[in-house]
């Protein structure tokens, strides 16, 4: 099996001048790029990294990634994609955990990552956006490409970890390079596409969607460092974007942007949507507003992310993450782990070329999660329908029961999206001395709208049995986001009075 950094190489001698990445005014071709990544592997060896040492990228959407990226899978060593934001201890857990060497940090974020790489014995190269092409200067190209087995590990991705410490999925070759030939089925990217790049590189959704994609296809990326809609529907309208993939709060946010009326999106023929639920209010309006259909789909950081889609050429069903992708079975099951009938509520396991080699150096994590005959346990509840297709009902942890009963976070939300003031809506669990919990509401008004709690409660009431609908409900200018864009619901505070209603039942 050969190593996922060949991809760019053979884009490159396809053709060299084809552009491969843009950010703003600068444009870099796949020739250019790929010797980058042969000085960045030059200097790398040179820092004593060989096959199989991980190497830390903190390093935001922009072409320097690409770079450091391709430059150690080249080497044959190990990518360990980091979160810009992570705080100087932070950083020195992920590198110890994963025992990397070096540390690219860009310059903007330089505190913390040499607090931390010292802290964990390990070399901090800060990555400035001009100094950096100084340094790999010095370096004459290694133009070779370290052949790797299918069980080689090519990319260490750390899930965030709402219990305990974060976790290393160890993703080989193999996963990464079947999950892309996945989605060049799925999306059918060309030389002649543009993907907007709005999605972190440093996690799975845009690392496979969006950058391994784009390489093997030829494809240009058009990055944006950090996500803005305003800037999102610019960059649509000025690099005739095609391809666009992002999360549901990326699809709300430009949806309900003042210049979404105004841009010019014609040239774009495909959407993709995972990370979180995609409201199906939300798909309609974008669907309408944009003319261009918005496919969904599922999967996790252990699951080389992708698993199941809304596959163009089938019928597309709103609120369904669809049916599992070619070489991928996914089934839910029971506690016991016995497969459950059509409709049945359980929880989604998985089992395929995209499932992780385990946890780094986790054994009883990885057999806690992944059964003895391969299937990965997700967390994720969802039933099927008599098509095949998956329906999320919630994540295992986010369920509320309420007085014995079972409340769906996601139910509720996808009622409370249909209220046309609401912009945003988290649902989560308050505690009650009677009923275990109660049904508490943080939402996000339109700009311009106003709403009293009691008509948002009230119209929910309507629509769902009398159990389900929250009795508290409260106002946010923004809900908790990580760095995908995708609601943070451990992080949602509740306001005392809140607190105080449930607590007094």
């Amino acid at each position: 099996m050969p190593n996922l950094a060949q991809n760019l190489v053979d884009s490159a001698q396809r053709d060299a001048d084809a552009i491969a990445l843009k950010l703003d005014d600068l444009a870099i071709p796949y020739g250019v790029l790929d010797q980058l990544t042969q000085r960045c592997a030059a200097l790398l060896k040179s820092k004593g990294v060989g096959p199989g040492d991980r190497v830390g990228i903190m390093l935001p959407n922009v072409p320097h990634f690409a770079v450091a990226y391709y430059g150690t899978l080249r080497l044959g060593g190990t990518v360990v994609p980091m979160n810009v934001l992570l705080k100087g201890r932070e950083v020195a857990y992920y590198l110890r955990d994963s025992g990397a060497k070096v540390l690219l940090a860009w310059e903007g974020f330089a505190e913390d990552a040499q607090k931390g790489a010292e802290e964990a014995g390990a070399e901090c190269i800060i990555v400035e956006a001009q100094g950096f092409l100084g340094i790999l200067g010095e370096h004459e190209p290694d133009t070779e490409v370290a052949d790797r087995g299918t069980d080689d590990t090519a990319v260490i991705l750390y899930t965030s970890g709402t219990t305990g410490e974060p976790k290393g999925a160890e993703l080989t070759h193999q996963n990464l390079m079947r999950n892309v030939e996945v989605c060049l089925g799925l999306f059918g990217p060309t030389g002649d596409d543009v993907i907007l790049g709005a999605l972190p590189l440093f996690h799975s959704f845009g690392q496979t969607c969006g950058l391994n994609t784009a390489m093997k296809s030829g494809a240009t990326l058009t990055l944006i460092p950090r996500f803005d809609p305003g800037k999102a529907l610019e960059i649509l309208e000025r690099d005739a974007v095609t391809i666009f993939e992002g999360v549901p709060t990326m699809y709300g946010a430009m949806l309900n942007h003042p210049d979404a009326d105004e841009r010019d999106v014609s040239k774009l023929r495909l959407c993709a949507s995972g990370g979180a639920s995609l409201p199906v209010e939300l798909l309609k309006g974008f669907d309408e507003k944009f003319g261009c259909k918005v496919l969904e789909g599922y999967g996790l950081s252990e699951t080389s992310p992708v698993a199941s889609f809304n596959h163009p050429d089938k019928e597309r069903k709103p609120g369904s993450i669809g049916t599992p992708v070619e070489g991928v079975e996914m089934k839910v099951v029971d506690d016991g782990g016995a497969d459950l009938p059509t409709g049945e509520v359980g929880e989604i396991v998985i089992k395929g070329h995209n499932v992780m080699k385990g946890y780094w150096n986790r054994p009883e994590a990885t057999e806690e999660s992944i059964d003895a005959d391969g299937w990965f346990k997700t967390g994720d509840m969802a039933k099927v329908d008599e098509d095949g297709y998956f329906f999320i009902v919630d994540r295992k942890k986010d369920l509320i029961i309420r007085g014995g009963y079972n409340v769906y976070p996601r139910e509720i939300e996808e009622v409370l999206y249909e209220h046309p003031a609401v912009r945003e809506a988290a649902v989560v669990g308050v505690p009650h001395p009677d009923l275990g919990e109660e049904v508490g509401a943080a939402v996000a008004l339109k700009e311009g709208q106003e709403a009293e709690p009691e008509a948002i409660q009230g119209f929910v009431k309507e629509r769902v049995a009398a159990y389900k609908y929250p009795r508290l409900v409260w106002f946010v200018d923004e809900l908790p986001k990580g760095p995908t864009g995708k609601i943070l619901k451990r992080e949602i505070e509740v306001p005392a009075d809140e607190k105080a209603k449930g607590a007094a039942g």
